[in-house]
């Protein structure tokens, strides 16, 4: 995961779903209007401790242990590892961007976890009620990605504004 964001999401200026686009959107915010650059650690653990705290009382504590695993080793290798220059073509990183990162998550179900976030949230949901809020996960995601795509639009100057 660390590797599909630091080499096809950052290259291509994407942002992904859920607690990653969260937290990569915050630090650009933060880097944008207060010049502060925060690691990605920080805000990504942030975000999924309590998740967390509430899928370990209440869905599973190897689940939850497993998952934080994969949570621990996200948040670090992101910051650690560097991004490779592979291309800038927006396509291609989304493409090899989403396999990898399909590969990855891959692993984490095959070991009987889940990569945290929002499917932390799904996913205790389901177990006290028994319904789906997959839908209600996707809008949220569609709305981080507009809060990104609006903050992107803003920036760039209007043609009759010169």
């Amino acid at each position: 995961m660390a590797v599909n964001l630091n080499t096809f999401v950052h290259a291509a200026g994407l942002l992904p779903g859920g607690f990653t686009g969260i937290t990569l959107l915050i630090q650009e915010v933060f880097a944008k209007y207060l010049n502060i650059k925060i690691p990605f650690v920080l805000f990504y653990w942030g975000l999924n401790l309590v998740p967390a705290l509430i899928c370990f009382r209440y869905v599973g504590k190897r689940f939850t242990l497993l998952s934080l695993w994969a949570i621990v080793a996200s948040g670090l290798f992101t910051d650690l590892i560097p991004g490779l220059d592979v291309t800038n073509d927006v396509l291609l990183c989304c493409t090899f961007g989403g396999i990898i990162n399909g590969i990855a998550i891959s692993f984490c179900l095959l070991a009987g976890a889940t990569s945290g976030g929002t499917d932390f949230i799904s996913i205790y949901v389901s177990e006290k009620t028994g319904r789906s809020i997959w839908n209600y996960i996707l809008f949220f995601n569609v709305l981080v990605l507009a809060i990104f795509l609006f903050n992107h639009i803003s920036v760039c100057k209007h043609p009759d504004s010169q």
